[in-house]
Parts: structure tokens; sequence; C-alpha cells
């Protein structure tokens, strides 16, 4: 079984060329890659994609900017192997990323979903370790000494108390993914939108903690940019509210009450309120302040 690989591309030319090189240097050659360009501009990454050889690889470049979201489905829709991921164009595979993925698979075929074991690198490509990432790993995610397959209202409660997936480091069956749809009108917590889309119809998780991925933390994503105007949270109030609804429809008490909840949702907007109220950002403070304490 081959691995298939997918970079919806837009973003950093350098970050870009260490990604696809760290696939290019796995210790399975059970992979392909797919290389969609979203229209990105400037010919860099395609001339550098057409620099190599290897019958793997494959390039698309799209004629117009479609956006993440619409090249998300089109990375989805082009998966010809029973497993996917879609890689961000600025994180690293360690070299044993493939092979973790593709045993894991074969072991627990039934999981739709694998989360394998992330470390947390910063521009430069040193290991970090953030208040977030300790958070996530340490007191959110379920402990495990192995393998472990996560399903059910108990999956759905402890996400929604927390979000400690790394999306792009993420392995999906994809006849899985194929079944649900990416939400339009959420694009910072799409991928969390989709995982629990997946959860409330069944899926299963499986949580390997052998580390292989590298995830980049830097400020210029999309995700940190909009944390500091405080506009990420009013998608995430809107998106836990409709959680709450769809765990209730499943007879998932404990797990509506958490999305209600959405404790450390809260607890990251708090945080960055002292930020807003130093730079006199009181927009921001407002919107900050609304996510905390709000309904």
């Amino acid at each position: 079984m081959a691995l298939d690989i997918f970079i919806p591309y837009w973003g950093h030319p350098g970050y870009m060329k260490e990604t696809v090189r760290s696939v290019l240097e796995q210790d399975s050659g059970d992979w392909l890659l797919t290389v969609v360009d979203d229209a990105y501009p400037n010919d860099e990454i395609q001339q550098f994609m057409a620099a190599i050889e290897d019958p793997r690889v494959k390039y698309i470049r799209k004629d117009q900017n479609a956006g993440i979201t619409e090249n998300y489905k089109t990375c989805v829709s082009l998966a010809t192997e029973e497993v996917m991921v879609i890689l961000g164009c600025d994180d690293i595979l360690l070299p044993n990323y493939v092979r973790v993925v593709t045993q894991s698979h074969e072991r627990f075929p039934e999981a739709a979903i694998i989360q394998p074991g992330v470390q947390i690198i910063d521009g430069g490509g040193a290991l970090v370790r953030t208040l977030v990432d300790s958070t996530k790993q340490y007191i959110v995610r379920p402990r495990t000494q192995g393998p472990r397959l996560l399903s059910g209202e108990h999956l759905a409660t402890n996400l929604m108390h927390g979000d400690w997936l790394y999306w792009p480091s993420l392995a999906f069956r994809t006849d899985k993914i194929r079944a649900v749809e990416f939400r339009s009108g959420f694009p910072i917590i799409q991928d969390l939108a989709l995982v629990m889309d997946m959860v409330y119809r069944g899926g299963q998780l499986l949580l390997e903690p052998t580390v292989c991925f590298s995830y980049r933390r830097h400020s210029e994503s999309a995700s940190s940019t909009k944390l500091v105007d405080g506009s990420r949270f009013a998608g995430e109030r809107e998106y836990f509210a409709m959680s709450a609804d769809q765990a209730k429809l499943n007879g998932w008490t404990r797990a509506s009450r958490a999305a209600n909840l959405r404790l450390t949702s809260r607890a990251h907007a708090l945080s960055l309120l002292p930020k807003a109220l130093a730079s006199r950002n009181f927009p921001a403070a407002k919107v900050l302040l609304g996510h905390t304490f709000g309904n």
C-alpha cells in the first residue's frame, strides 16, 4: 500500500522545498506525492518540482487561486490510495513518517484517522515547547504508552474540551474522509469541524505516540494572524454551538456540555487579552472578552 501525500501549496517557497524534501527522504518508499499549487504568484516551486525526476511525484497548478478549503477538496478528490495525508506546506515529515502511518493502518484498518506523534519546531526549524502545545500534549490529549483507538462520545467530549490534534500530520482513510464535506464559513477551525463530523458518524481515531512529524509553529500562519485581532474566536464560538447541537442529536450529553463550555478555547482567548489591551486594540479586546465570558 502506498500512502497518498498531498500538499495544497500556497506560501513560503523555502519552507515548501523543505517539506517536499522531507517526503523524498522517507525511509519507506511506499508513498505518492501530489502538489496542488493554488496559483501562487511566482513560479519558483513550479521550477523546483519540474527538476524532481521521480515517477511518484506529481505537480498540478491551478489557473486561479481557489482558497484553502477548495484546495483541500481538490486533494481529497485526487486520492487513489486507501490512506491519504493533506500535508502543510511548511511542516516536515521525519524519515519514519510513512512507515509509522502505513504500519498503523495495516494493524488498525478500522481507524478512520491516524494521529501520529508530533514534535514542534519554530520558523527556523529548531525544536520548541510552547504553552499551547504543552497543554495539548500533556493535559488535554489522552494518555497512552502505545497505539490506542478512540471513538464515540468519549473522543467527542475530549476534543470539545480541547483540540489536541495536529491537522497536517493526520492520515485519513480515503473512503472515510470522502464521506464528509469541508464546512464552509470556518476557514480557521475547518480541520476540527471535519474531524468532528467523522467522529459523530462513528469514525475511530488511532492515537499512535511514535514521533514522526515536525509541526511548524510561527507567527506567519493564518491562525496566528487571526489570533491578534480576535476574529478567529468569532468563528470558534459559532462552530462550538453547532457542534453542541450535533452532539445532542447523537444523544451525547457530555459532549454537548463540553462544546458549550469550550474551556480551553475560552482560556486561550483570555490569555491573549493582556496583549490586546497593551496594544490598545480595544475591538480585539472586546471580541476576546465576549468569547471568554459569553454564553
